[in-house]
């Protein structure tokens, strides 16, 4: 079996990148360097039109979604328990995957990039200040979670990789997140697995190589 990741820096894309490497699976991994606009390229855009990361490449046929990638994991490589064995459990995890792509990234992107979602004069203060009340409604919710847990779960699950990079990335818009005691420590506990350490070292090096061509 081929798998090939498409992965760009501080990207949700690291989730994948995260659970395959805990399901010891071997893959290899194309980072699109988005500030050059790669993921618009005419290559890319035929293997997945919604020019986004992350895409999986499994034997030649693609594999897009953070949720549909992370069953495809948990199907696959069984053994790693990056989805819960209890059915109901199961059907948790798919729930907070969910939520993590739909309920909390979308404000995440506001932040970043405000006038795409309203282009309005004057509009990005506004368009940040509703986005990071979202924000911290939805942390607030994960924070109550992970009460007296050390994960979402009794173990690391596919969830808790992609909750990881939520939290990240608030901390990458400067948003004082650790009120939130719970997921803070959650964070650490994260930082602290070799599969994140060895996402974290990847992607110092794709970022040093981007820099370089720049």
């Amino acid at each position: 079996m081929e798998i090939l990741l498409y992965y760009a820096p501080t990207t949700c894309s690291l989730a994948p990148y995260i659970t395959l490497t805990e399901a010891n699976a071997a893959f290899k991994v194309t980072p699109l360097n988005m500030r050059k606009g790669q993921h618009k390229s005419a290559e890319y855009l035929a293997i997945n039109p919604k020019h986004k990361v992350p895409l999986l490449v499994i034997d030649g046929k693609p594999l897009s979604e953070n949720v549909a990638m992370q069953l495809w994991i948990s199907r696959n490589f069984p053994k790693a328990n990056i989805l819960p064995a209890d059915p109901w459990e199961e059907v948790q995890a798919i729930s907070l995957l969910s939520w993590c792509s739909s309920g909390i990234h979308p404000y995440l992107s506001r932040l970043n990039a405000p006038a795409a979602v309203c282009d309005a004069v004057g509009a990005e203060d506004s368009v940040r200040k509703i986005a990071t009340e979202h924000l911290f409604e939805n942390y607030k919710i994960a924070d109550d979670r992970l009460a007296g847990r050390e994960y979402f779960f009794d173990h690391f699950t596919a969830p808790d990789a992609h909750f990881f990079w939520c939290f990240r990335r608030g901390l990458q818009f400067d948003l004082d997140l650790f009120v939130f005691a719970n997921c803070s420590a959650h964070f650490a506990r994260m930082k602290a697995r070799p599969s994140v350490q060895k996402l974290l070292a990847f992607e110092k090096s794709v970022q040093s190589e981007f820099a370089k061509a720049a």
